[in-house]
């Protein structure tokens, strides 16, 4: 095991990770920005180094202020969390290089799944479905237009580099397509320095599903069972359960073995997770692989009781796989929603300010991974998410009703949050059945151009 850990990242994931650190006797570094001085997290740490400005770039995407707080706390491995440089195969060599160890996918894996075309080749190759796409990165409008004729529309621009819903534009027609395309490269630059696209055949009324791997360093790959992630807005996950209440035995057993396949044709390494969509007629094709711990990790906790965090660091220590998806019986229902300071009702408004009341909800079956406090003052700087709430029964219907009675405890304010449209979505017929597809958002929130209406009367 490591004799001590550095937590590159803030807010409830870092808080989650130092938290494992604590149960298996490790001691932990916390480094934080000017603007996280008052961070929950730094209060459960061993150690804590400022490592720059609020701005994240100065900061949390700062490799070389992040290797020098290693360097300086003598750590031998670092943890990336999720975001940031979870992902970046340049600052995994860096720590490499450094002679720490990255708590995650190796610098190949990484390298390979930001690359999407060379990713879905690979696993075409394997025999695993694919949603059509073309062959390479499209450069121009006209080839554009023409790989979309000969696809058929709808269709979507993706950026070949992108990641976390980032990237991503449909288009239903031509000329959609002639106004989203220029659009779609200006973003991936701008989000990934890259502005690589390439076009993707739209899958009508999907569902998104994904499944928990993890690999060792000896050729072990196992999976850890579904997560149901269909119900988002603007490709951002909102809610999240396991197991998936459209999943039958024989589709499981087919998807888990196609995960797995993935994950053994790229020599996947530590914990990541295989993304599908699934039409209709029950097909699925692969999408990418997301080569870090996710956010909705813990719903896969609940139901199979493994600690992913806990064995995120294991397997990076040299620890061995000896059991698989068979062996732990997967039990239970857990569902999640990602509480996020913004303001459905507004456009999802972001809403940062001092929390003046918190009452955080409790009880049989309700988990609860933040870094809120009473008086804690969000800061301006980062992402809105501020809370994952999540619930365990041993039925769906179950899973529900602890949702709701969490979500009606959970007092948080002045900010405004995203619970009122939990509320609602926990209401719903459609959701009770577990008939859904990834547009059902759209029924509880504005249409785009009601949103930019919306913008333009502030």
């Amino acid at each position: 095991m490591f004799s001590k850990i550095l937590v590159a990242n803030r807010g409830e994931i870092a808080h989650r990770i130092i938290r494992a650190c604590r149960e298996l006797g490790v001691p932990s570094v916390a480094v934080y920005s000017e603007a996280d001085r008052d961070s929950l997290h730094l209060t459960l740490a061993d150690e804590k180094v400022c490592i720059g400005p609020p701005v994240s770039a100065k900061s949390y995407l700062n490799m070389e202020s992040i290797i020098d707080a290693a360097r300086a706390t003598g750590v031998d491995a670092i943890h990336p969390g999720y975001g940031y440089l979870a992902e970046n195969a340049a600052f995994a060599r860096a720590c490499e290089e450094a002679g720490v160890v990255f708590i995650g996918p190796t610098p190949d894996n990484l390298h390979l799944a930001g690359d999407k075309l060379t990713a879905k080749q690979i696993v075409q190759e394997k025999g695993v479905p694919v949603i059509p796409s073309s062959p390479a990165g499209v450069g121009s409008l006209a080839e554009a237009e023409r790989i979309a004729g000969d696809m058929g529309y709808p269709v979507m621009v993706k950026a070949s580099a992108g990641g976390g819903g980032r990237g991503i534009r449909t288009c239903e027609d031509r000329q959609m397509l002639l106004e989203e395309f220029p659009i779609a490269r200006m973003e991936a630059r701008a989000g990934f320095g890259n502005d690589e696209v390439y076009i993707e055949k739209c899958i009508a009324h999907p569902r998104h599903i994904e499944f928990q791997i993890l690999a060792d360093r000896y050729g072990h790959v196992i999976h850890l069972g579904e997560r149901e992630c269909t119900i988002q807005r603007r490709y951002q996950k909102l809610i999240e359960e396991s197991p998936s209440p459209v999943m039958t035995h024989e589709l499981r057993e087919r998807m888990g073995q196609a995960a797995v396949t993935v994950a053994g044709a790229v020599r996947y390494f530590n914990a990541g997770t295989v993304e599908f969509l699934v039409d209709g007629d029950g097909n699925f094709y692969f999408m990418e692989i997301n080569a870090r711990i996710q956010v909705e990790h813990p719903v896969t906790e609940l139901t199979t009781g493994i600690d992913l965090v806990k064995e995120q660091i294991r397997l990076a220590a040299g620890g061995e796989l000896d059991y698989t998806f068979d062996d732990i019986r997967q039990r239970g229902w857990a569902m999640e929603c990602r509480i996020n300071a913004e303001d459905p009702d507004r456009n999802f408004l972001p809403s940062p300010g001092k929390i003046n009341r918190y009452r955080p909800p409790g009880g049989f079956g309700v988990r609860l991974d933040t870094h809120l406090y009473q008086g804690y003052e969000l800061p301006l700087f980062y992402d809105s998410l501020i809370a994952k709430l999540i619930s365990y029964d041993l039925t769906r219907d179950g899973a529900i009703r602890i949702m709701r009675r969490a979500l009606e405890e959970f007092g948080i304010a002045p900010v405004k949050t995203t619970i009122p449209l939990y509320l609602k979505i926990m209401d719903d017929p459609s959701f009770q059945r577990g008939d859904f597809d990834t547009g059902f958002i759209k029924r509880f929130v504005p249409d785009e151009e009601d949103d930019e209406d919306d913008e333009d009367d502030e």
